[in-house]
């Protein structure tokens, strides 16, 4: 039973008040110009943001259990204001070994309400991803997202495999989600695929790119070029040659 006598809505409503009374004018014209789309900023910096998250998680806790900080988070991680929604992301980052597949169940539903890129990495990257590899029967996800309509759930399925992949796992599922991916015509799809290939080629490159090598005559541009940018001058090169040999005959 919680001790927190306020709803979590309450509490919600208290931080979204505290973002907006910090808010930094100046910051908000940038974030908004940087998205160059329909998007609300109070003009948070991810820092400033993480020292609230560890203020407000303490004090919560302290009075309340992981499930009522959960709903509070549930709470912020809606509408169009990106620092709510990094805030409910960073609130529950450092518990979410501790969460529940229910809460899992939750944050998967959250990509329903994504807005942009920034808000889906930090759910997918901070909370989702982790508990995937807590849990890898979790992965199974990752195959339904890939053939969603929607651009987040797609590229929910590459990220959501890069906190496995940056401990050497799921290797196998990296070459199937490649596979499903590799023709999506979607910008943040290919920006999403072709990260989740430039972590897995970091950590293992002699794994990696036999893969690399297999799509590189196929795969979009913005994929190969991502996949390649932390590589050895001479194996970008080799990967990158369908290019080289395209601009030579032109």
């Amino acid at each position: 039973m919680s001790g927190m006598a306020k709803p979590a809505a309450y509490i919600a409503d208290h931080l979204r008040h505290v973002l907006i009374n910090g808010a930094s004018a100046p910051h908000t014209a940038e974030v908004e110009w940087f998205f160059k789309q329909e998007i609300q900023s109070r003009g948070w910096y991810t820092g400033e943001l993480r020292k609230l998250a560890r203020r407000f998680c303490r004090v919560i806790l302290h009075d309340a259990s992981l499930d009522y900080l959960v709903q509070v988070a549930d709470q912020l991680f809606q509408g169009n204001v990106l620092e709510e929604k990094v805030l409910a992301v960073l609130l529950l980052q450092p518990h979410a070994a501790k969460c529940t597949p229910a809460h899992f169940e939750l944050f998967c539903s959250w990509l329903d309400r994504v807005s942009t890129w920034a808000d889906h990495d930090g759910l997918v990257q901070y909370l989702i991803g982790p508990m995937i590899v807590l849990d890898p029967s979790r992965r199974r996800r990752v195959y339904e997202w890939a053939a969603s309509p929607d651009r987040w759930h797609r590229r929910a399925s590459a990220v959501a495999l890069l906190r496995g992949t940056n401990l050497g796992l799921f290797y196998p599922d990296v070459r199937r989600i490649t596979k499903l991916l590799l023709h999506d015509e979607d910008l943040m799809v290919q920006k999403g695929l072709g990260w989740l290939l430039r972590e897995t080629v970091r950590f293992d490159n002699q794994a990696t790119m036999p893969l690399l090598m297999s799509i590189r005559k196929t795969a979009p541009r913005l994929v190969l070029r991502t996949a390649c940018e932390r590589l050895a001058p001479t194996l970008r090169e080799k990967v990158m040659q369908r290019e080289a040999k395209t601009i030579k005959e032109k």
